[in-house]
């Protein structure tokens, strides 16, 4: 199964989306002129092609292998990581002070694209280790900093998430593990997490684990969460990994999908030998928490997109070489192959419609970041706005596209062999991790829609919609964005119960309006100058968008204007009736 980097689209949507020229023209940003944008694109995907895609089938039917003496890689999974580490990919948007190239986070995203498009287990990897960085940038101290990011930055280290335990689920607050003084600044770690990607591995002579935990006396709740930089060895006099830290790999879960990716139990402490050193001060878990947090959602939205460009390109593959039946209406009854049929068309069409919406939508959210780094004003409001609809509609857009390409191979899309039905298994924890799509949905109307509101229609609300207001085009984007205004207007003024039942339908009209938005701007710009067959595709797939699904958006309207009465109709023992 062959992988081309989606190379030209993501050019497209850096110029056209994101800005990249504008955020070039900032101090902060000046290295990302054209020609290295050009070369990092390039390069990656050349690199992804020959050396990550390969490796794709056996992540999948090989996996990692519990050991004793911890997880043990596929074959070839070393080498095409220490490569990647070597090439200076995991360096695209550190910056310089650490040991990064200093370039914006949205190159950095679309690094991650091509990489995940062509293995998404294996680009978990440096996808946590990148969530692992920003929470040291921001909270760690100078000693932590000089320790651990330089070796962070290269990937020559990896970085992990321990938030959950086998009792709390999504419930953070109800944690357990715990972390008591030594005496000499460092905490004695102790306790169980689970569902940690890449909590071992051989792939890296370190993994730094950043681990959430309660200091003796703590408040209860999230008040009293603390967050540890807990290294798997602990580090010598030089700096170098030195004796184990007393952290266990218990097992690794036999997952539905993503067999490459080691999802790890860990325990920490069992012989009261883990030793770790406070991020953030004490009882700050939570505020560093969420800065891992919204970076790896941003960074799981993006995998909705990895997941369905590959199951994408996987299809129309297949539909071109797949000969059957003769064309309907066609005087030759010669048979053709299957992308020769309305239905196969229609359904190919939708997959590179929806994959390039959520691609936008993503690579939109990620310059937001970079915005907020040169200071431009509300880019911070606006992307904690934009941070739930990546998330969720793009992971909710993976799945859809991924089950789609199963049914572009028909019979043979339900055989393993093809490789069609690995991308709907491996895309459908992302709705699930690093909250859940309800979570982020009830996340939206909960804190985000009353962003920066005062009273007088404004806030950062008011604004996008002023924004998509100000440039839509098509009649039925209008009516969808007025739909979503009047909608999230009424929303804040509901009580919680009515507010949450309406949650994942609005979030998925204002996800789809916000992707016809952004669809339609690169229709507009796709009759420039530049490759005539990509322009040609990129046009109509931005007029199937507007025309086709942008629509379909506007039937979520009855549910998200509904309350909560029918929800609690009946008593939840009904339920088993």
């Amino acid at each position: 199964m062959t992988f081309t980097a989606p190379t030209a689209d993501q050019r497209f949507v850096l110029d056209h989306v994101v800005g990249i020229g504008a955020l070039a023209d900032s101090d902060r940003f000046a290295a990302a002129t054209d020609d290295v944008v050009e070369a990092v694109l390039e390069g990656i995907g050349d690199f992804a092609a020959g050396e990550w895609a390969p490796l794709l089938r056996a992540g999948d039917t090989v996996g990692p292998k519990w050991t004793p003496d911890g997880v043990v890689m596929p074959e070839g999974f070393d080498e095409a990581y220490r490569d990647y580490v070597e090439g200076g990919w995991g360096t695209i948007g550190v910056p310089e002070a650490f040991g990064g190239q200093g370039l914006p986070f949205a190159i950095q995203t679309a690094v991650l694209d091509t990489l995940g498009a062509a293995n998404m287990g294996l680009a978990l990897a440096p996808t946590l280790t990148v969530g692992a960085i920003e929470a040291l940038i921001h909270h760690g101290s100078p000693e932590q900093q000089a320790l651990y990011l330089p070796k962070l930055a290269t990937g020559e280290w990896t970085g992990t998430m321990n938030l959950t335990e086998p009792q709390a689920g999504s419930d953070v607050g109800a944690l357990r593990t715990q972390a008591k003084p030594r005496g000499d600044g460092t905490w004695s770690i102790k306790g169980t997490k689970i569902f940690i990607s890449f909590g071992d591995h051989d792939m890296a002579p370190n993994i730094v684990h950043l681990v959430l935990a309660r200091t003796p006396d703590a408040p209860p709740g999230t008040k009293g969460i603390s967050l540890f930089l807990v290294p798997k060895h602990r580090l010598d006099v030089g700096g170098n990994p030195g004796e184990l830290n007393d952290v266990r790999v218990v097992s690794i879960e036999h997952k539905m999908g993503l067999h490459a990716s080691p999802t790890c139990v860990l325990s920490f402490g069992d012989n009261d030998d883990c030793v770790g050193t406070l991020i953030g001060g004490e009882f700050g878990g939570i505020r560093a928490m969420f800065t891992m947090m919204n970076n790896a959602r941003l960074n799981v939205g993006l995998q909705g997109a990895q997941v369905a460009e590959r199951a994408t390109q996987a299809a129309i593959a297949y539909a071109r070489e797949r000969i059957q039946s003769p064309r309907a209406g066609s005087p030759s009854r010669d048979s053709v192959a299957i992308i020769e049929h309305p239905d196969v068309r229609r359904m190919l069409m939708r997959m590179k419609a929806q994959t390039q919406a959520v691609r936008a939508l993503v690579y939109f959210a990620a310059g937001h970041v970079d915005r907020a780094t040169i200071g431009e004003a509300g880019a911070q409001d606006r992307l904690e706005l934009l941070t739930p609809l990546a998330k969720a509609h793009g992971t909710d857009i993976g799945c859809e596209v991924a089950s789609i390409g199963v049914q572009v191979h028909g019979g043979m899309g339900y055989i393993e062999e093809t490789g069609a039905a690995q991308f709907y298994r491996d895309a459908r924890i992302t709705p699930i991790y690093e909250g859940t799509n309800g979570i982020q949905a009830a996340d939206l109307v909960g804190r985000k829609l009353g962003l920066g509101a005062d009273g007088k229609g404004g806030g950062v609300f008011a604004g996008l919609i002023g924004d998509m207001r100000a440039e839509a085009r098509d009649a039925g984007l209008v009516e969808l964005i007025e739909a979503c205004d009047a909608i999230g207007r009424d929303l804040m003024s509901r009580d919680t119960d009515d507010r949450l039942a309406a949650s994942y339908p609005f979030l998925t009209m204002l996800s789809t309006a916000v992707c016809g938005w952004l669809m339609e701007r690169q229709g507009r710009a796709a009759t420039g100058e530049g490759d005539p067959a990509f322009l040609a595709m990129k046009a109509a797939t931005a007029r199937f968008y507007v025309e086709q699904i942008v629509p379909e958006a506007m039937g979520l309207r009855a549910a998200a204007t509904a309350k909560a009465e029918i929800l609690y109709a009946i008593p939840a023992e009904a339920f088993g009736a």
